[in-house]
């Protein structure tokens, strides 16, 4: 019967699988890798914080695939807080971590992963809807919506957990891989396996999409009198979602097929060299995000942009009216607020201008 060795700290297992390359994270590469990804870190919670808050506010988002959207959004949030605990668990920390703890980084990283993963999938299947019945939007109601946002945490907080509900190398050392110390190189194929599948067949999904999208907007451009701009709606959209989708399988990839030749025991590979790059190029996959809604998105910038400004100029408003007095306050109140509300209907507050110059109206 083989010993099992859950009290021991990870120096026992970085040494087993003589994983020497944990000291490397000291020193300037670790100061390098700490300063940029606490940038990337706060950048993560500010601009996916706005998206999130863009959809809740803005009613022209309140549709399922902006939904979904903002759900993404969620878990790029997420995955900030994952990395932010990996930032402190790292280098010569490493190795005096707990097995529990070390689960719990890893588990962080993965649930991330799988929740942008499955929510891609789901946006998947919410565009197969509502493409091929050249609508914008779905007709999910709410309540599936929310059944399938809650589906995806679920999802993904089990695959996290997995390794420590009982697939490791706790109980056989000799199956435990070299980049995660505590993980059965068979968990390590079927987990890289599984994504790398699961990105190629949500690429086949989304060009026959997308393909289709452009055959049949060409074919009604010429027999509708509708607006350009509406006939292009669901093909700006696609582009986003391709867009978002592309920068996913650009950034994860490497690192699976590193974790596929770690599960495979590749020992001439050179995986500990790169490790730590392509980490940071997951994480490059949070920050890209939020840049791409609101790129690809003109209404998504444009809502994002009034939010910031209208919070800088609430504050001047404030110190403002702290000088003017209450008699006067309380004449004006009423007509103010109806210029305001009037105003951000009209959406002549914080640059409509720019607004217009994005074509937004």
């Amino acid at each position: 019967m083989n010993e099992c060795y859950y009290d021991k700290r990870m120096d026992f297992f970085y040494n087993k699988t003589k994983t020497d390359t944990v000291d490397e994270w000291t020193g300037p590469n670790l100061i390098v890798v700490l300063c940029f990804g606490t940038f990337f870190c706060l950048f993560i919670f500010i601009s996916n914080s706005l998206v999130i808050a863009a959809v809740v506010k803005n009613k022209r988002f309140h549709f399922p695939f902006y939904y979904l959207l903002a759900n993404l959004a969620a878990a790029d949030f997420f995955a900030g807080i994952a990395y932010v605990f990996l930032m402190f668990n790292t280098g010569p920390v490493s190795k005096t971590l707990t097995v529990n703890r070390w689960f719990l980084r890893q588990g962080l990283l993965d649930t991330s992963l799988t929740a942008s993963l499955v929510n891609l999938l789901v946006i998947a299947v919410e565009r197969h809807m509502s493409i091929m019945r050249m609508k914008i939007h779905s007709n999910l109601t709410k309540k599936r919506v929310t059944f399938l946002i809650i589906s995806i945490w679920a999802i993904a907080i089990f695959m996290g957990a997995v390794p420590t509900l009982g697939w490791n190398c706790l109980c056989d050392i000799t199956a435990c891989s070299s980049l995660a110390p505590i993980y059965s190189r068979s968990y390590l194929v079927f987990w890289s396996v599984l994504n790398l599948v699961v990105f190629f067949i949500m690429v086949v999904v989304y060009i026959r999409i997308y393909m289709y999208v452009q055959r049949k907007t060409n074919v009604l451009s010429s027999h509708t009198s509708g607006s350009i701009s509406r006939r292009r709606t669901p093909v700006k959209l696609m582009k986003t979602v391709m867009t978002v989708l592309g920068a996913f399988v650009v950034c994860w990839t490497p690192g699976l097929v590193v974790l596929l030749l770690d599960g495979l025991n590749c020992t001439y590979c050179g995986i500990q060299n790169v490790k730590r790059w392509f980490l940071l190029l997951a994480l490059l996959n949070s920050v890209m995000n939020p840049i791409i809604y609101s790129y690809k998105d003109d209404e998504m910038w444009g809502t994002m942009k009034r939010m910031i400004c209208c919070s800088s100029e609430d504050k001047s408003q404030e110190r403002r009216s702290s000088r003017i007095p209450s008699t006067v306050l309380c004449r004006s109140t009423d007509t103010s607020g109806q210029y305001i509300e009037d105003g951000i209907i009209q959406g002549t507050i914080c640059g409509k201008g720019d607004l217009d110059d994005k074509g937004n109206s």
